[in-house]
């Protein structure tokens, strides 16, 4: 088996997928900048010349559901266009990881843009992260390794001093199990530490119509990612922003999300209308998933009215960044949780 390839084929559900998507569906150009695959139209990533689905998978959302479910929804949505798949060891302890590497067999590895993460800032513990991720991912290789969930400048600072994560990530580059370099953060102070300290070739930021509208949240991360040539990923696609009090939880979640088609279509639409954005995450959730795959596959850019009706929503929104945020730039300890119901609230020690 040649070397891009993951390590076993197995019949079953996914070979069935598999077998449903065909071979005769091929990337088409529509454009110096635009094309599409199997109807889900593509984007260039920054400077790195790769191509990806505007609508990334959410490896977070394998928590909620059984392997059976997991390695279907994996498949529905490559039959369906999607070639970005992102996961983390941090998702489910693991169990993410592994539901991914067992759902994915089947796929051909070349197809497939795969993106994973680290939470550690040292070199050791980055190392441990990335071959264990491998493994679990049944691929020698990753597209993508990304320093997971930046939150401070001094993490910043670890990572990419001497000892730090970052010699990994170089080394790994060497040895061909890592292409591209990128990171994600929860906040303005955190991702732009990071940005200015090393080129890394992604950012992924909240990018969300309700934070956006509310205060900002996400501008200067994308002013600063045009100017360097960044691809952008924009988590919290069809975030509403933080549940209001007396408002019915309709998901088990820590933030609110719009459920709407129309109202999903126009989130991701003001999502993948901003500069450098290449791909939205859907809340991960497969259902969800599923009809932010639909709305991606009938992407036209947002419109004026649509850009005040979500204006005006935005307005009945309370954010779920802004905490974070006032909490970075206050004297409160910035190891204390934000949000005790988040996924990303866990200690990385925990994943060895």
């Amino acid at each position: 088996m040649k070397r891009r390839s993951f390590l076993k084929v197995v019949g079953g559900v996914a070979g069935s997928c598999a077998l449903g998507v065909g071979s005769g569906c091929k990337e088409f150009s529509v454009g110096k900048k635009k094309s599409a695959w199997r109807g889900m139209p593509r984007r260039t990533v920054g400077r790195t010349g790769e191509k990806v689905s505007i609508v990334g998978f959410p490896g977070l959302a394998l928590t909620h559901y059984e392997q059976d479910r997991c390695t279907a929804g994996l498949h529905e949505a490559f039959a369906k266009g999607v070639n970005y798949f992102d996961v983390a060891p941090a998702y489910g302890n693991g169990d993410c990881e592994i539901k991914m590497g067992i759902g994915l067999q089947g796929i051909d590895r070349d197809k497939i843009f795969l993106a994973c993460k680290t939470k550690m800032r040292d070199k050791e513990g980055a190392r441990k992260e990335l071959e264990r991720s491998l493994k679990r991912l049944k691929t020698d290789h990753f597209d993508l390794y990304q320093m997971h969930h930046i939150r401070r400048p001094d993490e910043v600072e670890q990572a990419l001093g001497p000892g730090g994560a970052i010699e990994t990530f170089l080394e790994a580059k060497k040895e061909g199990k890592v292409k591209y370099f990128g990171f994600s953060a929860h906040t303005t102070k955190g991702a732009l530490a990071a940005m200015n300290g090393y080129k890394f070739d992604t950012v992924m930021f909240p990018i969300s119509f309700a934070e956006y509208y509310i205060m900002g949240f996400g501008k200067p991360v994308l002013e600063l990612a045009k100017e360097q040539g960044m691809g952008v990923f924009g988590m919290k696609t069809l975030c509403a922003g933080a549940w209001p009090e007396g408002v019915e939880r309709t998901r088990k979640w820590w933030y609110r999300p719009v459920e709407e088609q129309d109202e999903i279509s126009m989130a991701l639409r003001f999502t993948l209308s901003e500069d450098c954005v290449v791909a939205g995450i859907p809340p991960s959730f497969l259902d969800l998933t599923d009809r932010t795959i639909e709305a991606a596959r009938a992407y036209s850019p947002i419109t004026k009215t649509e850009t005040h009706k979500l204006q005006e929503m935005a307005k009945t929104c309370k954010s779920l960044f802004k905490r974070e945020e006032d909490r970075l730039a206050s004297a409160v300890s910035p190891h204390e949780p934000v949000y005790a119901d988040s996924p990303h609230e866990c200690c990385p020690c925990a994943h060895a």
